[in-house]
């Protein structure tokens, strides 16, 4: 792939500071980066390394300045390097069509323009939809639906009965619609109950590795529009997650727990059932949720607080030995006053 500075700003909408005729062939990181590359910054940290990148050009924010360098100015280079990543690199799948190693059951239905890899397994009532990508090893349950441009990589299980909205990617391992954790009498007789519902994922979700998400005990566990998922997050029955939310690697959801719309979720968080977070909320990693959240708040810690106080609560733990011996030294000079 080759193009000029000029045609790539165009591309981007952005503004070419410098040669507009030079010409790009790669996309590299700002330290590696050399003659023909482009790289980026979106963080300010990096600035101090603009003048040292041998980079044939920067992706810049606004009002950022470096003589000799060229530049094309966009409102968020992050962004725009993304779309640069998607025109430059496009996704090859490396197949076409039906496989005839694929089983697929009687009664099936399956897009003539879908790609499915050989070692697929597509149960009866189930639908793919045109130019789905399904890889070797995907269990597709009975009555299952798949939605036009999906990907499921390898080794993705989706339980009988759910729905798989357009666009979804599914990394490898993750497993849609396992029983949630339904028990009668738990610690006691452990009586199953049944999970009759599904789990329905909206259009243009993407789900991380190893993710889990359970089918409800009745009704739906429901994903929605453009939700963000990472690797390794477990997803319980009945778990509401709002359109357009990031979730982050390791995270706990337990049952019947609803996020609002645009929730941002840190790492390793926990979250008890039955329990409702607002939209915009924002939660610091490794914080345990044990109560509803309203709107807008920014909350952190175990258990959760105000981020602001959470914040103060972890300064003044480094100083706990600290405090504790001055502590111990006012009681003994207490003791001494009282004895006297």
């Amino acid at each position: 792939m080759k193009m000029t500075l000029a045609e790539i700003a165009v591309f981007l909408g952005g503004a070419v500071v410098g040669a507009g005729n030079t010409v790009i062939e790669n996309i590299r990181p700002i330290e590696e980066a050399n003659e023909g590359d482009i790289t980026f910054i979106a963080n300010k940290k990096y600035l101090k390394r603009l003048k040292l990148t041998k980079a044939s050009a920067v992706l810049v924010p606004p009002k950022t300045d470096a003589e000799g360098k060229n530049l094309i100015v966009v409102d968020d280079p992050y962004v725009a390097l993304g779309k640069l990543l998607a025109f430059f690199y496009p996704l090859e799948h490396g197949g076409s069509g039906i496989s005839p190693d694929a089983y697929i059951e009687e009664s099936a239905t399956v897009s003539p323009e879908a790609t499915i890899f050989p070692g697929v397994f597509i149960g009866k009532g189930a639908t793919i939809g045109k130019r789905a990508v399904i890889y070797p090893g995907v269990f597709i349950g009975r009555n299952s639906f798949i939605g036009e441009d999906s990907i499921l990589y390898s080794n993705v299980v989706v339980y009988h009965s759910c729905i798989i909205g357009q666009r979804v990617i599914l990394h490898s391992g993750v497993v849609i619609g396992a029983d949630g954790f339904g028990f009668a009498s738990p610690g006691k007789s452990n009586i199953k109950i049944p999970q009759v519902g599904i789990v329905q994922i909206d259009d243009d979700v993407e789900i991380g590795a190893n993710t889990t998400v359970d089918r409800a005990a009745l009704g739906k566990t429901w994903i929605q529009r453009n939700v963000k998922i990472d690797n390794l997050v477990q997803i319980a029955h009945n778990v509401v997650i709002g359109e357009n939310s990031v979730i982050t690697a390791q995270v706990g959801i337990s049952g019947s727990t609803k996020l609002g719309k645009s929730v941002m979720v840190g790492g390793q968080t926990g979250m008890v059932g039955h329990i409702e977070i607002g939209d915009n909320v924002m939660i610091a990693a490794d914080s345990k949720i044990h109560r509803n959240i309203k709107s807008g708040e920014i909350v952190g810690g175990k258990p959760h607080m105000p981020y602001k106080e959470y914040l103060q609560v972890e300064a003044c733990q480094s100083k706990l030995p600290e405090m504790r011996a001055k502590l111990k030294n006012l009681e003994k000079k207490v003791d001494e006053l009282f004895k006297k």
